[in-house]
């Protein structure tokens, strides 16, 4: 049953990807906002295809631009956070050259970085800026890498640079920021099959250490429908922060506060003590693993 699951699913996915992969090439040259739109509503369709249901507590700003701030588990939070509001990602450089996959990364306006080039940096500071300034929303995976689910990883400072970066920086770019807001989304797989899921069997959904992901992908759309659980910050004005480490540090405590609320179903007003891990243990326990973003 559960192959036959995965190969119908599979089927569906290519017969509707593909004929409108063509649309969105002439969306991005005829109406930037019908090209920014689109992705979101066939996202929807996917989540739908696969059994996904979205339960989403806030909302994404749809009047001022926002870098969106978001915890990393599965290669598939690139389809749940899409259906959660109109955006694009940050996306390392590497990705641009996977087949099929740099297709529906290039259409959805992704912003490709080279990280082993420091004088790309400025360039992509600039591209993000701009994004920003015309009123995008912008993904970035703070964490640096994807993980089992049942944590969040240390957020790394230094990928904050492009959408904080310093002030004479800022200025040379020309972009006018001064909108720009951020919001938090915490994201936590919730139930399979209807099944809460436990933290031994979290991974069947995060993609993490050396994981294939042909063969993850495979097994999961096996596996079931999947229930997942978002949470949406407020806005902050990115004005607020004073810089790429406070930005950094405020937006992983409220994020990792939040994960630990929907893991462990707390309600909103239970009061919790959340940690950062020691210094020492800044690095997880898992196997890293490259994943699909900017890190």
């Amino acid at each position: 049953m559960g192959t036959f699951r995965a190969a119908s699913i599979l089927t569906g996915f290519f017969a509707m990807t593909v004929p409108l992969m063509p649309v969105q090439a002439v969306l991005l040259k005829v109406s930037p906002k019908g090209a920014r739109r689109f992705p979101h509503w066939y996202h929807r369709q996917v989540c739908r295809l696969f059994g996904i249901r979205l339960h989403i507590d806030g909302a994404v700003l749809s009047d001022k631009p926002v870098l969106l701030v978001a915890n990393h588990t599965s290669w598939l939070d690139i389809t749940v956070l899409s259906a959660v509001a109109p955006l694009s990602f940050i996306a390392k450089k590497e990705v641009a050259g996977w087949p099929f996959v740099s297709w529906l990364a290039k259409l959805q306006r992704s912003v490709f970085v080279d990280r082993q080039r420091r004088s790309a940096v400025g360039d992509t500071t600039n591209e993000i800026m701009e994004r920003l300034a015309t009123g995008d929303t912008v993904v970035l995976f703070a964490e640096g890498t994807s993980s089992d689910g049942n944590r969040v990883l240390p957020f790394k400072t230094s990928l904050f640079a492009a959408a904080k970066p310093p002030a004479k920086v800022a200025a040379a770019g020309g972009a006018d920021t001064a909108d720009v807001v951020l919001q938090t989304l915490s994201l936590v797989y919730t139930r399979l099959h209807g099944v809460p899921i436990n933290r031994w069997a979290r991974p069947i959904v995060g993609w993490f250490g050396d994981m294939e992901m042909q063969s993850h992908a495979w097994s999961l759309l096996k596996a079931g429908p999947l229930d997942v659980c978002i949470r949406i910050g407020a806005p902050i004005p990115l004005e607020d922060f004073a810089d790429r480490k406070d930005l950094a540090r405020r937006s992983e405590a409220e994020i990792r506060e939040n994960v630990v609320r929907l893991l462990r179903s707390y309600p909103e007003d239970a009061e919790i003590v959340v940690t950062a891990p020691a210094a020492e243990d800044r690095t997880s326990a898992l196997p890293s693993r490259s994943s699909s973003v900017f890190r």
